[in-house]
């Protein structure tokens, strides 16, 4: 296990952007065409109370010291060549965890290339033609959600590879959220 890098996420942000931020920010400076990575986020003061020699290996600070409200804590790698819905059908999460966050590269299209799709592709034609259009854009998303329900994203474009130019949203990657959410359910 390994946990992410402060980042200077501002402040103001509240705790789960902060912690998604935090994760685009480390997924940043392992550069692009990386695996899809999976993290627990958990309560920094509940981990300090109840793994201090944990919260001490992973550098956090004694009380007082200031850290962010949600520590990212990076999980075991995603097996190579297993569907991502297949493999997040797989975790349960233990009470500790208080949310989780995966970070992904995909090829999107912007909307206006949408109606150009050919029907009746099945998933790998889809990807093919998408990766050979002219429009396309490399997108690293950063998906967290939380046991009560909140969710965030970023959206770092390739093309535009800078901390100012991430964009956040609770809305961004619907799916996907979904999809993380139901890590959580019994």
């Amino acid at each position: 296990m390994s946990t992410v890098s402060p980042s200077g996420t501002p402040m103001a942000a509240g705790p789960l952007t902060r912690a998604v931020l935090e994760i685009d920010e480390y997924a940043s400076t392992l550069g692009w065409d990386q695996p899809a990575r999976l993290f627990a986020l958990v309560d920094t003061e509940r981990l300090r109370a109840d793994e201090p020699q944990l919260a001490a290996q992973l550098g956090l600070e004694e009380e007082g010291g200031a850290v962010a409200p949600l520590t990212p804590v990076e999980q075991d790698e995603i097996p190579a060549g297993t569907p991502l819905d297949e493999f997040l059908g797989t975790i349960a999460w233990p009470g500790a965890v208080a949310g989780c966050a995966l970070t992904v590269e995909r090829l999107m299209l912007p909307p206006s290339a949408e109606a150009s799709v050919p029907d009746h592709l099945d998933e790998a034609a889809l990807a093919s033609w998408v990766a050979g259009h002219p429009e396309r854009q490399e997108v690293r998303m950063t998906v967290a959600v939380l046991r009560d329900g909140a969710r965030e994203s970023a959206l770092r474009l390739r093309e535009k590879d800078a901390a100012g130019e991430v964009l956040t949203g609770s809305g961004l990657v619907p799916g996907l959220a979904e999809a993380l959410a139901a890590t959580f359910e019994a």
